[in-house]
């Protein structure tokens, strides 16, 4: 796949600096979503830039209009999820970005969305918070983004990259379960994965969609189609919550996504998503060097969260470490997950610090030690009562 260099003509867009290339480019985890958005034939993005988020805003103001597609810069985050919902009820593939507050803020255009049923992708990196925060790193909107941040009884698929080339990756596939269900679909990823400069491999774009015919278009053969979020009769609106929790349903049965590494031996799991991921991988293997058996179980999809395999390979009352940069956000959807038969302990950080690998290392070690001396007492205990029957 050859990149036109029409899209690489300006040198201060550095990651496009290249006159010509194939299909391999070195981009940040923020430019390489805007990048999976065009190849998956996004044709409108409305933000408001917000750090760590901003190269989205900026990438798709550059890249957006050279190919003959909408960029707007909204007055606000509210307005920009608004003009999403907007572009998204004529059948256009429509997408924003934005950061922590600034997702809070398009919560109830979520809510819209998700009633009305209209795909639709919002690109969330992840801030410090509460409040205003930093701008370090963090993975504190998850419960907003996987529980639903909106009024009602909603869920928005929720796809969480660990690497730039993810970045790309999740962004496509995340148009196309969009379109699938009908479903907004969360991309979220914290502001190292977002700001992360590595070689993202282009891959070929989604097939042109046809025009959707639940879309209005404006016109009489249009008018049948009609979309609301009120509804007055009781009856009607639980209608309308059965539908979609029998919607939910069937994306968590087919769409649970993970990776799963040194994992099936493991005598403790480490569980984390994003940034997270990539250092309990490199943990898992400094543990197998110390006589540790460490397995990993990324989580790619929050929602539907990957239940069928942590259950698997949780089995055998193994010890599980989850380890977030939240207070322990996720920690609970663990613990769901293994009926919370497992000993399940949680190591996080927050305010924008980043869990070490020798933190994680570390903390694995007290788990495990502490389970073989439990087990040592337990067989010492074992061996007296027999000896004392004989």
């Amino acid at each position: 796949m050859k990149v036109s260099s029409d899209i690489s003509d300006n040198s201060d867009f550095s990651s496009a600096a290249a006159p010509d290339f194939d299909n391999r480019i070195l981009l940040r985890g923020n430019e390489a979503s805007v990048y999976g958005a065009l190849l998956a034939g996004c044709e409108c993005f409305f933000g408001y830039p917000i750090t760590p988020a901003s190269e989205i805003a900026h990438t798709s103001a550059y890249l957006f209009p050279k190919l003959g597609r909408v960029f707007l810069q909204a007055e606000s985050e509210i307005g920009a999820i608004n003009m999403v919902f907007g572009a998204a009820a004529t059948g256009k593939r429509a997408m924003t970005a934005s950061s922590g507050l600034g997702i809070s803020l398009k919560q109830e255009g979520m809510s819209y969305l998700a009633t009305c049923e209209l795909p639709a992708v919002v690109v969330d990196i992840m801030r410090g918070g509460p409040g205003l925060g930093n701008i370090g790193p963090e993975q504190g909107d998850y419960n907003q983004v996987v529980k639903g941040g909106g009024h009602g009884n909603y869920k928005c698929i929720v796809l969480a990259p660990f690497s730039s080339q993810e970045m790309c990756d999740l962004t496509i596939k995340a148009f196309d379960l969009a379109d699938k269900y009908r479903i907004p679909v969360y991309v979220l990823a914290d502001g190292v994965i977002g700001q992360m400069l590595e070689t993202v491999t282009l891959p070929d774009p989604l097939p042109k969609r046809p025009e959707p015919g639940w879309a209005l278009a404006g016109e009489h053969s249009s008018s049948r189609n009609f979309l609301t979020s009120i509804y007055l009769e009781h009856d009607d609106l639980e209608r309308i919550n059965l539908n979609l929790q029998e919607k939910y349903a069937n994306i968590k049965r087919a769409e649970q996504l993970s990776e799963s590494y040194r994992a099936e031996d493991a005598e403790i799991l480490l569980v984390g998503y994003g940034i997270v991921g990539r250092i309990i991988r490199t943990a898992v293997d400094i543990l197998r060097k110390t006589g540790i058996k460490a397995g990993m179980l990324r989580p790619i999809s929050l929602f539907p969260f990957p239940e069928t395999e942590i259950r698997r390979l949780a089995s055998g009352n193994k010890d599980i470490l989850v380890v977030e940069m939240s207070n322990g956000q996720m920690v609970d959807d663990v613990k769901l997950a293994v009926d919370c038969k497992n000993p399940i302990s949680l190591y996080t950080r927050m305010g924008g610090n980043v869990p070490t690998v020798k933190e994680v290392i570390n903390k694995s070690r007290q788990i495990v030690f502490a389970r073989r001396k439990l087990k040592n007492l337990s067989a010492a205990a074992n061996d007296q009562e027999h000896q004392s029957w004989q």
